[in-house]
């Protein structure tokens, strides 16, 4: 095994294969696609494999820093890797599930990860990192720890995602089949958060304002939303206010389609959850808005020319999940819209 010591100044010739293992949600997977641009710029001629969770993995298929893209849990991880020992010249595992750390000694021969509770553990690896003070680091930044422990330095902070042929020409069907192609300007809309952290979402009626404002500027403006799930009055609120304009794809797509159909939007306008990440990774014209309990500097894609990322302002009486997002005005969010949408379409 590598000394720890020995990790920043390894021959990068002798790092044939690594093994990435992040098993996240959907906004740390892809604010975790930045660490393979830094190892494929430390270790060109490796091939990369990542790990990720069953159902968050395939937001980094297409990528072209990765070889192979693949599933485990920490349920399946101590079943695995017992007849493939040190298939791996190195491991790098993001996270704390000790079972995925364990896996990882097991397939390859120098493993980095953060430290871990489990002190013997930490002994084997190759090097622990410290978890930092996040006081004053991004979470993309957050990520980048570990593959600076191997001499990999950021290449880029942007978040990454590949639409592939396919999936761009399937988008495009349903934009003919729902009379989208001539939309001047195409919007859509993310209204939810997950249940668990509602406290994120920002007022239905707020959205539709939004949408009525920018449909009366720009007359051929159409709007399309998405979420697994929502509330059928709330999208019969946008069906009536946006009668004529609006389609709905809440709960019908998967998330590579999700994603697709939001590679082809000019403007996404959203709450802080998964489809927000995808936006920001696809770099498109884009507006997220942040509760004061989550700090936009911290949690937003980076290096990112056309985001405008709304930052509640915190009150009086601190910050909390009582607090309402409805503070965040219309008015503020029509502003970063007009920018953005200024000049590019017909009035």
């Amino acid at each position: 095994m590598f000394l720890s010591a020995s990790l920043l100044d390894i021959d990068v010739n002798e790092v044939k294969r690594i093994l990435v293992i992040h098993v996240s949600r959907i906004g740390d997977t892809l604010l975790g696609t930045p660490v393979m641009d830094a190892l494929a710029g430390r270790f060109p001629d490796a091939e990369i494999t990542f790990l990720g969770h069953p159902k968050r993995a395939e937001l980094l298929e297409n990528l072209p820093t990765l070889a192979q893209v693949g599933r485990i849990t920490k349920k399946v991880a101590p079943f695995k890797g017992w007849f493939s020992r040190h298939h791996y010249d190195l491991a790098v595992v993001d996270g704390f599930d000790e079972p995925l750390v364990k896996y990882a000694l097991r397939v390859a021969k120098s493993v980095v990860a953060f430290r871990q509770q489990d002190e013997s553990l930490n002994a084997v690896l190759a090097t622990a990192v410290a978890f930092p003070d996040m006081a004053n680091m991004t979470a993309v930044d957050l990520h980048l720890l570990l593959p600076l422990a191997v001499g990999a330095s950021p290449k880029t902070r942007a978040l990454n995602y590949v639409v592939s042929t396919e999936e761009s020409q399937w988008a495009a069907r349903q934009l003919a089949q729902y009379d989208l192609v001539d939309a001047q300007p195409l919007v859509g809309l993310v209204v939810e958060s997950f249940p668990t952290k509602p406290y994120r979402d920002w007022p239905t009626e707020h959205f539709v304002a939004v949408a009525k404002v920018i449909r009366a500027r720009y007359p051929k403006a159409r709007f399309m939303l998405f979420g697994g799930s929502l509330g059928a009055d709330k999208i019969r609120r946008f069906e009536t206010e946006l009668a004529g304009a609006f389609v709905s794809f809440v709960g019908q797509l998967s998330l590579r389609q999700s994603a697709a159909l939001i590679s082809k939007l000019d403007l996404y306008l959203g709450v802080d959850t998964g489809p927000t990440h995808i936006a920001g990774a696809l770099k498109i014209p884009m507006i997220a808005l942040y509760h004061c309990m989550h700090p936009a500097w911290q949690l937003a894609p980076q290096e990112h020319p056309q985001l405008v990322a709304i930052q509640q302002e915190t009150p009086p009486e601190g910050r909390s999940g009582q607090v309402s997002m409805a503070s965040i005005m219309v008015e503020t969010v029509v502003e970063a819209a007009m920018t953005l949408l200024s000049g590019r379409y017909p009035t």
